[in-house]
């Protein structure tokens, strides 16, 4: 019969494994994003990163003539997300490109 404290042990080994496990398929993801140089497009990025509860690490944009170029750095997401997230940027409107990458 084993004792409450093994038992207790087991379960935080299981708990890390859980932890460890989902830290697997989880990835610093990378976007670039280039658009017209349009007030709305911002917001409209950095929106479909909130609605998931994702704060950016980095964020810089810069504006040249009639272009705007985003590049986003975000850590502990998974990649299915970071894809369905660079599928909806596709979509915003004056977005041209949307290129990600990961590690």
């Amino acid at each position: 019969m084993p004792s409450s404290l093994s038992v207790a042990a087991n379960a935080r080994l299981g708990a890390n494994a859980g932890e460890n496990l989902s830290a697997q398929f989880s990835v610093q993801a990378q976007f670039s994003i280039q658009a017209g140089a349009e007030p709305g497009v911002m917001p409209r990025v950095m929106e479909l990163f909130a609605k998931r509860g994702l704060v950016p690490d980095f964020w810089h944009s810069a504006v040249s003539g009639a272009a705007l170029s985003i590049e986003i750095r975000v850590a502990g997401v998974e990649r299915d997300t970071v894809d369905y997230i660079a599928r909806c940027a596709r979509q915003i409107v004056g977005v041209d490109t949307v290129l990600t990458a990961s590690d």
